[in-house]
């Protein structure tokens, strides 16, 4: 399915941690002034001896937190994310969808660039007719492109993405 160019918004500007906090600030400005908003935001782990940055999803519907990050990394490997706590934030959205006016989904990223983690939550909102609000990690831009090829990008602005939010309906 080739998702609609105005529906879709990628936050820019800033490091990582900054744009998390400011996609949360603006969900709970939406969210104080009535918009329905599902979805999930970021944050870290908060331990500084680990090399993968994979820490917390917390859903924005019920502030519960959904731990995303294995206590031991894999075999092999150097990343501890957690597909399967992925995969349980993103059957938590998707129960949200219809009933909201936007999507947030904190990240389009590694397994999201495979299709999978979030990527279902992606497609659902989509066919749902749902704008989408996300970040996109620069190692896996080229896949976003190819997802996304006219998605709007908008810089660390609430009074620019609430205008765009607006414009949606």
């Amino acid at each position: 399915m080739v998702p609609v160019a105005r529906s879709l918004a990628v936050v820019n500007g800033g490091d990582s941690a900054s744009i998390h906090r400011f996609l949360e600030e603006t969900v709970l400005g939406w969210r104080a002034n009535g918009v329905k908003v599902a979805g999930v935001t970021a944050h870290p782990h908060g331990s500084p001896d680990r090399k993968c940055t994979a820490g917390i999803l917390r859903d924005i519907g019920s502030g519960i937190p959904i731990q995303i990050y294995l206590e031991t990394s894999l075999p092999g490997t150097t990343c501890d994310l957690d597909r399967d706590g992925v995969d349980a934030a993103c059957a938590t959205v998707i129960d949200q969808i219809a009933g909201s006016d936007v999507v947030v989904l904190s990240k389009f990223g590694k397994l999201e660039a495979m299709r999978q983690g979030l990527f279902p939550a992606f497609e659902a909102a989509i066919a749902a007719g749902r704008p989408i609000v996300t970040t996109v990690s620069t190692k896996h831009r080229d896949a976003w492109n190819s997802f996304a090829p006219d998605a709007t990008y908008i810089d660390s602005d609430e009074v620019a993405l609430t205008e765009w939010l607006a414009r949606q309906s």
